[in-house]
């Protein structure tokens, strides 16, 4: 008897209504006893020829409304499954096509031929990329350039990275794992960031990135700051979405005047504020880049350089401020969230990239007398099974 599919799991396969697990299905399709799949209303052609090898995307097979349906699934199930009441979700964003600034691609040389994208879903195997359509423009016209660079820079069978970011100046490239030596490979490569107007062409040879093209200060503009931007340092996918956590965390805070904002990176958020902001960063690179661009900037953004894994802050330190913001990495803060459920903080804009981790923290306040007013996915990885969230917890 034919099954109907009523949801999309968190690992991308269809789910039907008596719990089957179909790869490549929609909500709304059908499936027979063999497997085979008669497309439904959210059904929709995937518009790249890569998929669904590519590991970039996996839901190119789902329309807008479906994947909607799947971000609010992502975050609403986590908090089930914590025995917590789901709040108010507000209507996912989802980021547009061609809208991703940021990329970590692999490049590997084989005799002669160069392959360079994103590796095979859950798989080494590296799919070469002719075509994306979640990157930007100003990224994808270079991955022909680069896979020619990249074949001069490999042993026949050497294998490296290429990281892309799009900053003020043009595109940020890191090269990871090539080394290049003597005068001709030298001035190759400063002909190479000129020829395509990069912004920054650095090699991390296994010693850490060094620069090699760089005509002028990198920097991205955060908050209406132009803020330097380190090698390799921790960007939001896309504008869009970056615009998205902004306004939720904007919203959570209200009108504090005085803010703590945990894991700032470099300033996404701090420097989108206009009240007094302590950013509290582990990375030094980053902590020493947002201070200084603050202080040009002329922002009330006062920089503390402090693992917070290591060294949270205390009750007593939270008690100072009128709101915080904790946007922690995957492993969530749970440390640091314990910590925030002792204080008396009247407002907590929460930001996360693991709905898990964010669930289990969420408890560990709620636990202690927060909270949670509402929740915002935000899909700035289109078509892929990543979901980011921001909340507003409230005492």
């Amino acid at each position: 008897m034919s099954e109907v599919v009523v949801r999309i799991a968190a690992s991308g396969e269809g789910v039907t209504d008596a719990g089957r697990r179909i790869a490549l299905a929609a909500p709304g399709d059908t499936v027979s006893p063999e497997g085979a799949i008669t497309p439904g209303a959210h059904h929709q052609p995937p518009p790249c020829r890569h998929f669904p090898e590519c590991g970039g995307c996996q839901l190119q097979h789902v329309d807008d409304e479906a994947y909607a349906g799947f971000l609010v699934d992502r975050v609403a199930q986590p908090l089930r499954a914590q025995g917590l009441a789901v709040p108010t979700i507000i209507a996912p964003h989802i980021s547009p096509p061609l809208s991703r600034r940021r990329a970590s691609l692999r490049a590997e040389r084989r005799g002669n031929q160069v392959r360079l994208g994103f590796n095979a879903e859950r798989s080494h195997r590296l799919v070469d990329m002719r075509e994306c359509f979640i990157l930007r423009s100003e990224l994808f016209a270079l991955v022909e350039p680069l896979r020619r660079l990249m074949g001069g820079l490999l042993g026949p069978r050497g294998s490296g990275g290429v990281r892309m970011t799009l900053a003020d100046q043009g595109v940020d490239v890191l090269l990871e794992n090539v080394t290049a030596e003597g005068i001709e490979a030298s001035e190759a490569l400063s002909a190479f960031g000129a020829r395509h107007g990069l912004a920054r062409l650095a090699l991390d040879d296994g010693s850490g990135p060094q620069s090699w093209w760089e005509p002028e200060p990198v920097t991205i503009t955060l908050g209406g700051v132009a803020v330097p931007l380190p090698h390799g340092a921790f960007l939001q996918a896309t504008s869009e979405g970056e615009a998205a956590l902004v306004a939720g965390v904007r919203e959570a805070v209200g009108d504090a005047k005085i803010v703590a904002d945990l894991f700032a990176g470099l300033g996404t958020f701090a420097l989108s504020l206009t009240g007094r902001t302590l950013a509290v960063e582990g990375e030094r690179e980053a902590a020493l880049a947002l201070k200084g661009a603050a202080q040009r900037g002329g922002r009330q953004v006062f920089v503390d350089h402090r693992d917070l894994f290591q060294r949270p802050l205390v009750a007593t330190e939270l008690d100072r401020f009128e709101a915080v913001i904790i946007d922690p990495p995957r492993a969530g803060a749970r440390e640091q969230a314990a910590l925030l459920a002792q204080a008396s903080v009247p407002r907590i804009a929460s930001v996360s990239c693991n709905p898990a981790t964010f669930a289990r923290d969420a408890k560990i306040l709620i636990e202690g007398g927060y909270t949670l007013d509402w929740v915002q996915p935000v899909g700035q990885f289109r078509w892929s099974t990543h979901v980011e969230i921001v909340g507003q917890f409230s005492r």
